[in-house]
């Protein structure tokens, strides 16, 4: 256009805004889901970001961006077998699960605020107290032994989000699951509330970024949607899980869904992305399925994220009543001190210690 002074300005036009239709954001491009699909089957191979369509950082591409947990994770999530992940609350909790012969656990903020706080899930615990359980739990499993940490919200925003992938990363989990919702969060169980879309998706590029291209190193990246229950609405959970994993998410989790059917809807979402389920037992949202039918339905994943704390809240009143009520514990419901010294580490701490006795003349 030309001003009152005669000056001759340049023109520029801008197009209105509109929302693609639903169906279209929902539908996840076949090329992201070969992307995805790449990503879980080599093991965290992230050459170029196509997200942006711009090299990734040179680290991203370094050894001592390696980690042996998150590889083993991405492995065992591109096999033929759902995954059980029962939930830990410390580290000896931790150890009894790879005791047991589980593949895989995972770290629930539930269980870490009750038994670090003895406080409700409803964001009182800090990122500080959560990366340090994070920590003595991977220090107490095997090196490799993939453990999935529960980063609810991310602690802030998009740049707190990387934060917390760097620092879960360093602490040597395998995973990391981040929410949607807004502070403070809430189990996803109760009564949730959520951040809107755009703040959710920028949290999960965060995450992603992080992952590729941060110090910390690899991480698989559970990309979590509460909407579900924060806003009534299984299309707002579709409609978000399947932006997070165009977002660059390794793997996919909605909780609190309510029925079968919604199961199976879910796992339509962004096909190749591995999924993720979680057992609520004793009231939960989510009806209780075994491994077998969710491995039908189409998940990877199946958490179980109150069972142990639930078992030990049970033992612990009952043991303490017995004690108030009858002067002693039931000993045919308790280990033996062999038995719990075993479990504690004993055995090996009295070998590796023989190695350095300067009493024995050795």
């Amino acid at each position: 256009w030309t001003s009152d002074s005669g000056t001759t300005r340049a023109t520029m036009t801008i197009a209105p805004t509109v929302a693609p239709p639903r169906a279209a954001l929902i539908k996840t491009p076949a090329w992201a889901r070969r992307r995805r699909f790449d990503r879980v089957r080599r093991g965290g191979d992230r050459g170029s970001d196509s997200r942006r369509g711009s090299p990734v950082a040179s680290a991203s591409s370094s050894s001592d961006r390696s980690n042996l947990a998150a590889s083993n994770l991405r492995e065992l999530l591109a096999g033929d077998e759902i995954l059980r992940a029962p939930c830990a609350h410390d580290a000896l909790t931790a150890a009894l699960i790879e005791r047991a012969g589980f593949k895989v656990g995972f770290m629930s903020g539930f269980c870490v605020s009750a038994a670090r706080l003895a406080m409700p899930d409803a964001g009182l615990i800090s990122y500080g107290e959560m990366e340090d359980v994070g920590r003595h739990i991977t220090q107490a499993t095997s090196a490799g032994f993939p453990f999935i940490g529960d980063a609810d919200d991310g602690y802030g925003n998009a740049m707190n989000a990387k934060r917390t992938v760097r620092g879960y990363a360093a602490a040597g989990f395998a995973g990391i699951l981040m929410e949607d919702q807004a502070a403070p969060k809430a189990c996803g169980h109760t009564e949730p509330r959520c951040v809107g879309r755009d703040e959710a998706v920028a949290r999960v590029r965060a995450a992603c970024d992080e992952r590729d291209e941060g110090p910390g190193g690899d991480i698989v990246v559970f990309a979590r949607s509460d909407s579900r229950s924060a806003m009534d609405s299984l299309d707002e959970a579709l409609w978000r899980v399947a932006a997070f994993a165009d977002a660059g998410a390794d793997a996919l989790f909605v909780d609190a869904l309510r029925t079968k059917d919604e199961l199976r809807a879910f796992c339509k979402v962004a096909p190749g992305t591995p999924k993720m389920a979680n057992m609520l037992e004793g009231g939960g949202r989510t009806p209780i399925c075994s491994p077998e039918e969710l491995q039908d339905m189409g998940f990877s994943v199946v958490a179980y994220p109150l069972t142990v704390l639930g078992a030990y809240v049970n033992a612990t009143e009952r043991v303490l009543r017995e004690i108030k009520e009858d002067g002693y514990p039931d000993e045919s419901r308790l280990p033996t001190f062999e038995s719990l010294k075993a479990t504690c580490g004993f055995p090996g701490y009295y070998a590796d210690a023989e190695r350095y006795d300067v009493t024995s003349g050795k």
